[in-house]
């Protein structure tokens, strides 16, 4: 049986470069598993194997009842517990062999919540737009690969292509 990667992010507002990153690692031969954990609105591109809605849910909430209170702050404490359960279950389930994500302040501490339920030694990418400052609050104790995405994440340019494109190309090959 093959390699599945798990990508955790927010696809409402991240889906191009989602979809982007989901390429590359298909077209290495690597199965994907998508959860989002966007609550601004429905994925346009990417359709996630697990929804915002699971995630919330795993936490004891709904999607409805986040948008509802509009608290960003709160949404992203919650979806990152949701991300961290059910990426945890994943793994125990032998469901997923790693995890890359990318994002920015929230995007990043929603995945590296979840990438840290994870054993060392299990592969765990981040590309952020906090990387080039202190990562030690994002990545704990825990063996997270930082990659600083240079250029905000906000489509697909020379620049993000070859970051994403590295970035996939090291979680393949760990």
């Amino acid at each position: 049986m093959g390699k599945t990667i798990c990508l955790v992010g927010t696809f409402d507002t991240k889906g191009l470069e989602f979809q982007f990153l989901k390429n590359q690692i298909e077209s290495a031969g690597v199965s994907t598993l998508a959860i989002n954990a966007g609550i601004l609105g429905e994925p346009s591109l990417l359709k996630p194997d697990i929804s915002a809605e699971d995630l919330a849910s795993a936490s004891g909430t709904s999607l409805a009842e986040l948008r509802h209170e509009a608290d960003r702050g709160n949404s992203v404490a919650i979806m990152a517990k949701g991300a961290a359960q059910i990426v945890r279950q994943l793994w125990s389930e032998k469901k997923i062999n790693g995890i890359i994500s990318l994002g920015g302040s929230a995007g990043t501490t929603i995945a590296t919540t979840a990438m840290r339920t994870l054993p060392v030694g299990t592969p765990k990418v981040m590309v952020s737009t906090l990387a080039s400052g202190d990562t030690s609050p994002y990545v704990g104790t825990k063996d997270i690969a930082m990659i600083y995405s240079v250029v905000d994440i906000a489509g697909i340019n020379s620049i993000s292509r070859q970051i994403l494109t590295n970035a996939a190309s090291a979680i393949v090959g760990m």
